[in-house]
């Protein structure tokens, strides 16, 4: 096509700009033939003038369709040239804020420099699987490329990440990895992948550095293989890097940073452990404070310190190393702050001795302080006749420190990649890998040195193997399609790789400058002069003489020589080294042990060419071979990167450029020079040429008849073969056949056709455009003409109209005022009328109020006289009474008066009686004793007072002789002049003389005061105890009369203690009346039932274990409860459950009567053993009356004991009578008789039980007597002897009185003392149990303390493990308590059923024996029993087997059975005959047997299921049968919340004797697990199926020809003939569903559940897709979701499942449909936007606005100012920060309880399960 057919008006192009680099302008004016210039209109109107030069193809570029900015792919687009490619991604990165844009193989990465969330699992997972051209453009796409590649080609891949500092590609290199690590986890419990991350915090530590560029700068490349099995499995990771940037480590320019690690250490010297390293902040050492700014914004050096440390951990550095490692850390900053004073000369110098930096270096380092301050300063010249140590100068000295400093650095740096790829080694064979390698860019600076050139050298060297690759990528493609190609001229930078590497190249010539001793940069310079002056890749600087200009791919790059040389040796010392190799240390010796090669060699000897001493020599050296030495710098990089090469030539690569946005690291902010500098330099311009060279733009057959269908002709379209149609259509539209080729799927077009094409198809839309718009504007004119007409006569029908209205609204008005004046004439006549009757009648009531005021006056005045008539006649009456009332108030006066002398003068006699006397004097002893107590407690103070009284005098006087001293000795010793001042002190001493003396005086008068108060204080206790003796003898006296009223009321206080015992048991035996009428009432209850029932009673039972674990039951009573339980089990449960009570709570009361009597006889044998003492130690013997006693107590105790018997016997009879009557309940002529028995014999018991009360209380009181007496005789003669011995007594006193007088105050002393002791010991018990818990809670307290304080030390993440560790050690030690208490509990209960078992074959043979005794008289009742029997035999819903076929049974019922075998039976049949089993082994009380069949059950489902893990009707077969088994347990397990829908026939099929409790929580948790088992093998299922039929498959058809232009999809991973889904296949899939569960009797409220997760993956997995593609986000799409939701919706309808929830889990996608229907343009559109996108994030719904695609050119793109509407709109929302839904989330299940309606009994086996084995009982 020539230049007039493209650039014609309205044709848009890119013109040059020195701002903005390229800018667009359109054609105001069609270019015709010889025109110099073109007619240019800018975005802001200009109209410019720009030149051409057709001959010289000077014209500008044309701009690519609004249809095609914004694609994915740069080579997508029509027209590929810089301006193309710079505008489309700025368009992407400002104004859809995409980082990511594909170019060809190429993945274009700008640095957004703002955090992004599209990096979290759930995008990984929404990549995971996907072609590289079905989503939007990302890392995570690369990788998976990359992942896919290799499993499916098995061989290894690449993935190259390249870009100047700043542009990401260290962020980018981490997120691959991070895929790899999550897609491909290890398959053991290494967690490989996690350490593969974890060595990324450790390398940016060590490797990573603040640059005026970028914050995070990667200082150093490297290449990391991630190593997969066979099951590509990551099992390892190996790490290669290149070119550290060591003079980093020694010098930073300003606003820069030393490595991250550094800083990070200062920042955590205050930590304990790191005291010995000596460090402060950073600004303290000279090495970090080079750049000046030591912090980074946002960034905390101690919290990234402390993930290195976590990540060094995890990869199994120990911690003695990290710390060693720190050291030698610390030891660099400490050498670098070393001070080194130059001397006078200026050709030495030195270092103060006490320098602390040396002293910290040569401690942290463990090397010899005097030797490192010496070598330092001095070097070692070896010559062929002597060696001698020379003296350096401060500037080499400053050199050497440096070198050793990046030397120490450089190796701790390989020591440490070394050791990580240790930790990341696998011992599995590698199968392949795939390698990241994160290298430097291209780097261009004002000062280019040594490390810039080896850089752009490896940039170089990858630009080569890109374009090969491109190049190679091409033609395969070309032949792919079977279309002929010619050779592409593509950049070789061949030369100027040859131009550096090759023989006598810049590297050769380096290192051979390099081994000259006298060489200098300067004559290196020169012979590169002198040597490639003629290449074309290299110039010479005008102005310079040591710089050179290499003419790299990107750019012509300027290096200053200046340092080469020096850098490429990396000279070190040896003898530094060696120091440093005797380091006691061993992690430091061993950096420098195998570093043979580190120095190179300058020795002259071929003998001694092995020397490290980097020196220059004084002479011309022999020349040496070069085998000796050492390589060079510049020859190792070369060497890894050939390498490298070689690597990266044998995997597939994968490519990721990184562009830097702005060197200001603003966010989303885009400088157009900056981008293309890097966009030139890093070759995505060289990968747009190669397309542009041949056929860039492809469409397959469909998309391009589908696209340009409407250029087609009606005859072309009737042709069936769209392969024919397009060639058709194409050879007549493009003339030139070179401009497209037909492939075998696709076309391929040349650069600008697509556009060309684009431009006839707009063309033809605007010529139908405009025939619509004609056609459209005569039809308007017509339609305006018809509604003039109908308009005018439309208005001359209503003025008409209205005429005709205005005479009618006349008329009425006339009529209207005739008919106003006749109702006022008549309303006037009734006002009149009114006003005159309303006058009467207030006449008439006026007059009528009158005459009914006279009547109430009549009458009020008669009640009124009738009240006072009542009330004096009241007043009379009661003074009538009061006269009566005072004269008997006289007469009871005077006989209360007679009484109360009476009683005075009984009272004064009980006064005088010794009793009182007795009470009164209570305690007076005791008060005697302790006011003599209190007296001497006084007489030991006063001592006291006296003696310190005494004490102080006598120090008074020492101090006042020592005054008199001092002073006369002043006296003598001081001068006349000092007279005046003596005279002062002895003044000052005489005043604290006399105050001393007043304090004196003060104390004696209150001691003599105190000590008359003391003295009168004794003569009154002393006058006291006098009468209190006269009072005590005088009591003597009483006592000997009253001896005799002390003994009968001794007697009377004995008889209310017996009444009130009787009492206590009075109220006992009422309890048993009233449980004796409960008993009553329920025998009645038991009589009119006239069935048994089948209930178990639990409270019975419980009773009965209670009972039957009471630890005090005796031989006998255990005896009598067998026989009780023998007649139980004969008699049946129901029928002797009724009065158990009674037996029991008899029981229970004869055990009371029976530990009474034993606690009586023990009391009575202790004292038997005590009058035995008593009898030993006095021998006068015991009274007569007391052996008496004894004889009888014993006596009466063997009477006791007897007549315990008798009222067992009498029970044991009463169980038998409740039995018989049991059994004979059915005879209603015997109930009489059993009845009566029952009475008489409670009644009987209750007797038996009032004189067994009694005689205990008889003993009681003997035994009490017979103590009091023992007591008094054995402690007779000792109280008869002290009172004998009263000191103070004065008068004689009877002893026999005075023995019983002090026999009550010893006894009360000693009950007093008894209980003293008592409470003693239990304080002393309770402080020792205190104690011990306070010792106990101490050790705790000090474990957890020491506990908390380990745990300061370790990180988050360890504290949260050790938390756990312990929480779990806890948990341990009391679920182990927990478990013994368990087996006891099990062991008690194992006891008791063996018991049970003994009890109920007992009652069986009872009840044999009882059967052939019946005697003919009862043969008619045999008879009936007989029937009942033959009733039991038939079918009861249970089935038997033995326990050798329960293994049998599983096999048959669960392990082997497939659903198939129970088609057309009762759903769930397994479950049911499950629980027939179970019911049997329950009625037969075999717990052994429930356990063992329920544990195999559940292992044989959970066996089935994992074979079966991918067959939904196996896991839809197997969770119905486990609901409903479970819901068995639950309606037949006899609670009552279960059994309330439950039949009759049903309750009696409930379980009788164990709670399955346990198990059936055991059940739910199984059937948890196979329901989300199911909902995996259904999401497995339809997933395929989502993305292609919801947004791919055209279920509208008119909508296919409106698609927008798609991606290219390069993906070699894809393959031909991909599967695709329709709607129907959804819906397919779910009847099969429905089906299957409903079929196999699935509870319809699983089954909704079910349906409402799958719904919800369906949503998850669409709006994923959705949000992550760019083509899909249309209105066309909008239109197929809306419809594709809508038969989803009808389905659920239609199978009644819209009850679910699953139409509100598809809220967000109908959400997300709608708003790509929506018009986006106006505010209004914003606020209807965010009131219906509700339940979708904000950034999901500017994510959807952003990926908009227009359906073609007419419609307008959402511009950006209405995103940001959206925004402002919606930032009051608190969104979740994530922007896929989870497609992995699953919804809480519930299984509620569904009883079933049919009986056991009603259940039918089939022959097809073969369970013969099973009888039915």
């Amino acid at each position: 096509m020539s230049y007039s057919e493209l650039y014609t008006r309205y044709t848009r192009v890119w013109i040059p700009d020195p701002d903005e680099v390229w800018r667009s302008a359109e054609l105001t004016k069609d270019y015709k033939e010889g025109d110099k210039t073109l007619q240019l209109r800018l975005e802001d109107d200009t109209i410019l003038e720009y030149p051409i030069n057709v001959q010289n193809n000077q014209v500008p570029f044309l701009r690519n369709p609004d249809i095609l900015v914004g694609e994915n792919d740069l080579t997508a687009l029509s027209h590929l040239h810089e301006p193309a490619v710079l505008h489309n991604l700025k368009v992407r990165f400002l104004e859809s804020n995409h980082i990511y844009t594909y170019c060809g193989i190429v993945l274009v990465a700008i640095n957004p420099y703002e955090q992004l969330p599209i990096y979290g699992q759930d995008v990984i997972y929404a990549y995971s699987g996907q072609n590289m051209g079905d989503m939007d453009p990302h890392i995570f796409a690369v990788a998976e490329e990359a992942y896919k590649q290799m499993a499916r080609d098995e061989k290894n891949q690449s993935i190259i990440v390249s870009g100047e500092s700043g542009a990401g590609k260290t962020v980018s290199a981490k997120y691959a990895m991070r895929y790899f690590a999550t897609v491909g986890g290890s398959a053991s419990d290494t967690n490989i992948e996690d350490k593969v991350l974890a060595s990324s915090p450790i390398m940016e530590a060590i490797g990573n550095a603040k640059t005026t560029r970028n914050d995070n700068s990667s200082r150093f490349g490297k290449f990391i293989e991630i190593g997969f099995d066979k099951k590509y499995h990551i099992i390892g990771a190996n790490m290669r890097t290149y070119l550290l940037e060591k003079s980093r480590v020694v010098f930073q320019a300003e606003d820069e940073r030393n490595y991250h690690i550094f800083y990070q250490l200062c920042a955590a010297a205050s930590l304990p452990e790191f005291k010995e390293l000596a460090l402060t902040c950073a600004e303290d050492f000279y090495y970090t404070s080079h750049g000046g700014n030591t912090t980074i914004e946002g960034v905390d050096d101690a919290e990234d310190f402390e993930k290195t440390r976590q990540a060094l951990t995890l990869l199994g550095v120990r911690e003695s190393h990290q710390l060693s490692i720190f050291k030698i850390i610390a030891s660099i900053l400490h050498l670098g702050s070393v001070e080194i004073q130059s001397e006078r000369d200026g050709d030495s110098c030195s270092i103060p001795p006490k320098d602390e930096h040396l002293s910290n270096f040569c401690h942290l380092l463990g090397v010899e302080h005097s030797q490192m301050e010496h070598w330092l300063c001095h070097r070692k010249l070896v010559t062929t006749s002597e060696t001698y140590v020379k003296t350096m100068s401060l500037q080499q000295v400053v050199n050497a420190r440096n070198a050793l400093a990046k030397h120490i650095y450089a190796q701790l740096f390989s020591w440490i990649v070394e050791h990580i790829n240790k930790a990341l080694h696998s011992s599995l064979k590698q199968h392949s890998f795939i390698g990241v390698l994160d290298i430097y860019g291209f780097e261009t600076f004002e000062i280019n040195s040594f490390e810039q050139f080896c850089i752009n050298y490896a940039n170089e060297k990858l630009q080569q193997q890109f374009n090969s690759h491109v190049f190679k990528l091409e033609q395969e493609e070309y032949m792919k399609e079977q279309i002929p190609w010619t050779l592409i001229d593509f950049y070789d930078n061949q030369p100027c790789i040859d131009l550096i590497e090759a023989k006598l190249g810049i590297l050769d010539l380096l290192d051979e400058e390099c081994k000259i001793p006298k060489g200098t940069d300067q004559n290196w310079a020169q012979k590169l002069y002198e040597r490639h002056s003629n290449s074309q890749h290299f110039q010479k600087p005008r102005m310079s003489n040591t710089a050179f200009i290499v003419i790299h791919f990107a750019d012509k790059v300027e290096y200053l020589s200046d340092g080469f040389l020096e850098k490429n040796r990396d000279t070190v010392y040896e003898e530094q080294i060696n120091i440093l190799k005797a380091s006691k240390f061993p992690l430091v010796a061993d950096l420098f042990q195998d570093d043979k090669d580190s120095v190179p060699a300058t020795s002259t000897a071929k003998n001694r060419s092995s020397s490290k001493i980097n020196v220059r020599s004084s002479r011309p050296p022999m020349k040496v071979s070069n085998k000796e030495h050492k390589k060079s710098v510049g020859f190792q990089f070369r060497t890894s990167l050939n390498l490298l090469m070689e690597t990266l030539n044998a995997t597939t690569p994968h490519y990721v450029r990184c562009i830097k946005p702005n060197d200001e690291k603003l966010p989303f902010h885009f400088d157009p020079k900056r981008a293309v500098q890097q966009l030139r330099a890093c070759g995505v311009l060289e990968t747009i040429r190669i397309s542009a060279a041949g056929y860039p733009s492809r469409w397959t057959y469909h998309d391009f008849f589908n696209r340009y269908r409407v250029l087609m002709k009606k005859r072309e379209l009737a042709n069936t073969d769209k392969k024919s149609i397009c060639k058709s259509v194409l050879e007549s539209l493009i003339k030139n056949p070179d401009k497209f080729q037909f492939g075998r799927t696709k076309i391929f077009f040349r650069a600008g056709q697509v556009a060309y094409l684009e431009k006839l198809r707009a063309d033809k839309f605007r010529e139908a455009t405009v025939m619509i718009q004609k056609t459209v504007r005569g039809w308007l004119q017509k339609v305006k003409y018809r509604r003039l007409k109908a308009a005018t006569l439309t208005l001359q029908r209503f003025y008409r109209g209205h005429l005709a209205r205005r005479l009618a609204e006349h008329l009425r008005r006339t009529r209207a005022a005739i008919v106003f004046q006749k109702y006022y004439r008549m309303q006037r006549a009734r006002l009149a009328y009114q006003r005159v009757r309303r006058a009467v009648v207030i006449i008439q009531s006026f007059t009528r109020a009158m005459f009914v005021r006279r009547n109430y006056c009549q009458i009020l005045k008669e009640h009124k006289a009738t009240i006072i008539q009542k009330y004096a006649r009241g007043w009379m009456a009661r003074r009538h009474f009061q006269q009566q009332r005072d004269a008997a108030i006289v007469i009871q006066c005077a006989f209360r008066r007679l009484k109360a002398k009476q009683e005075l003068k009984a009272l004064k006699i009980e006064a005088r009686s010794a009793e009182h006397l007795k009470r009164l004097n209570v305690g007076m002893e005791n008060k005697v004793v302790q006011l003599q107590r209190k007296i001497d407690d006084q007489n030991k103070e006063f001592k006291t007072l006296s003696e310190q009284l005494s004490a102080v005098t006598s120090t008074h006087a020492m101090e006042v002789e020592k005054l008199k001293k001092e002073l006369a000795h002043y006296q003598q010793n001081q001068e006349a002049d000092t007279s005046l001042q003596l005279q002062e002190e002895v003044q000052s001493l005489r005043t604290e003389l006399q105050r001393a003396q007043s304090e004196r005086r003060v104390l004696e008068d209150a001691h003599s005061r105190e000590n008359g108060e003391l003295r009168k204080r004794v003569a009154d206790l002393e006058h006291e105890n006098a009468l209190l003796k006269d009072e005590k003898e005088y009591l003597n006296n009483q006592i000997l009369h009253q001896s005799k009223a002390e003994s009968s009321q001794s007697s009377v206080e004995e008889n209310l203690l017996m009444k009130k015992e009787l009492e206590e048991e009075r109220s006992r035996y009422q309890n048993l009346v009233k449980e004796y009428s409960l008993l009553e009432q329920r025998y009645e209850n038991l009589r009119d039932e006239q069935t048994p029932g089948h209930r178990k009673n639990p409270s019975n039972q419980s009773s009965l274990e209670s009972d039957s674990n009471y630890p005090s039951i005796s031989t006998s009573e255990i005896g009598d409860t067998e026989d009780a339980l023998q007649q139980v089990e004969e008699i049946g449960v129901e029928k002797a459950a009724m009065d158990m009570t009674v037996f029991l709570k008899l029981q229970k009361r004869v055990r009371e009567l029976e530990q009474e009597r034993k606690k009586l006889q023990v009391q009575l044998e202790k004292e038997q053993q005590d009058s035995k003492k008593v009898q030993v130690e006095q021998q006068n013997g015991i009274d007569v009356d007391q052996d008496a006693d004894l004889a009888y107590n014993s006596l009466k105790r063997q009477e006791l004991e007897s007549e315990n018997k008798k009222l067992k016997n009498d029970l044991n009879e009463l169980r038998k009578a409740v039995a018989d009557q049991a059994m004979q309940d059915n005879s209603t002529h015997s109930s009489p008789d059993s009845y009566s028995l029952l009475l008489n014999q409670l009644k009987l018991a209750n007797e038996e039980l009032e004189v067994r009360k009694e005689e205990v209380l008889i003993l009681r009181t003997q035994i009490m007597n017979t103590d009091q007496r023992r007591l008094s005789g054995k402690y007779m003669e000792p109280n008869i002897n002290a009172r004998t011995s009263w000191p103070n007594s004065e008068k004689h006193v009877d002893q026999e009185d005075a023995i019983e007088a002090y026999h009550g105050v010893c006894q009360t002393n000693r009950l007093l003392e008894a209980q003293l002791q008592a409470q003693s010991l239990e304080h002393e018990e309770e402080v020792e149990r205190l104690k011990a818990q306070v010792e106990t809670l101490k050790e705790e307290m000090d474990k957890q303390q020491q506990t908390f304080c380990q745990t300061l030390l370790l990180s988050p993440e360890a504290q949260v493990e050790f938390g756990v560790q312990q929480e779990i050690s806890r948990l341990t030690n009391e679920n182990l308590d927990f478990k013994e208490l368990v087996e006891k509990l099990e062991k008690n209960e194992r006891k008791l059923k063996k018991q049970l078992k003994i009890y109920m074959k007992k009652a069986q043979e009872l009840e044999a024996a009882q059967a052939l005794a019946q005697s003919d008289r009862r043969h008619h009742e045999l008879t009936r029993q007989v029937t009942v029997q033959r009733k039991e035999k038939d079918f009861q819903g249970m089935l038997e087997y033995h326990k050798e076929d329960e293994a049998l049974l599983i096999r048959n019922l669960v392990t082997d059975l497939k659903p198939q075998m129970l088609s057309g039976t009762v759903p769930c049949l397994p479950a049911y005959i499950l629980y027939m089993c179970i019911r049997h082994a329950d009625y037969t009380n075999d717990d052994l047997k429930v356990h063992s069949l329920l544990s195999s059950t559940i292992n044989g489902i959970k066996k089935v299921l994992k074979k079966h893990n991918d067959d939904f009707e196996m896991t839809s077969f197997w969770l119905s049968n486990t609901c409903r088994f479970l819901h068995c347990l639950k309606q037949y397990s006899g609670d009552e919340g279960f059994m309330k829908q439950n039949t009759p026939k049903q309750n009696e099929h409930c379980l009788k004797n164990f709670d399955l409790t346990e198990y059936r929580q055991v059940l739910s948790d199984l059937s948890i697990q196979i329901y989300q088992q199911l909902i995996k093998i259904a999401e497995g299922l339809l997933q395929p199926m989502i993305v292609s039929a919801m947004l791919e498959n055209e279920s509208i058809q008119a909508l296919s020809g409106v698609r927008p232009t798609g991606y290219r999809k390069r993906s070699s991973s894809m393959v031909d003939g991909e599967n695709s889904y329709c709607l129907e296949a959804i819906i397919r899939q779910m009847n099969s569903f429905h089906t299957v569960m409903c079929d196999q009797g699935l509870d319809p409220e699983i089954i909704l559940q079910v349906f409402k997760q799958l719904f919800y993956m369906i949503n998850a997995v669409t709006l994923n897709n959705l949000l992550l593609r760019k083509d899909a986000c249309s209105w066309s799409t909008g239109m197929q979701l809306r419809y594709n939701i809508s038969q989803l919706e009808e389905w659920l309808r239609g199978k009644n499942l819209h009850q679910s929830g699953a139409v509100q889990t598809m809220e967000p996608l109908i959400q997300a449909a709608q708003l790509l229907q929506l018009k986006k343009k106006t505010p209004e559109d914003a606020e209807a936007i965010c009131s219906l996108c509700t339940a979708l994030s904000t950034q999901q719904i500017v994510k959807i606005l952003n990926l908009y695609t227009p359906l073609n050119e007419f419609e307008e793109r959402v511009t950006v100012s209405f995103i940001r509407t959206i925004q402002a709109q919606l930032q009051e929302r608190n969104d979740p920060q994530q922007l896929l839904l989870d497609s992995k989330h699953v919804f809480p299940v519930l299984f509620p309880f569904n009883p079933s309606a049919l009986t056991m009994d009603s259940i039918h086996i089939p022959a097809c399960l073969s369970l013969e084995f099973l009888n039915e009982v």
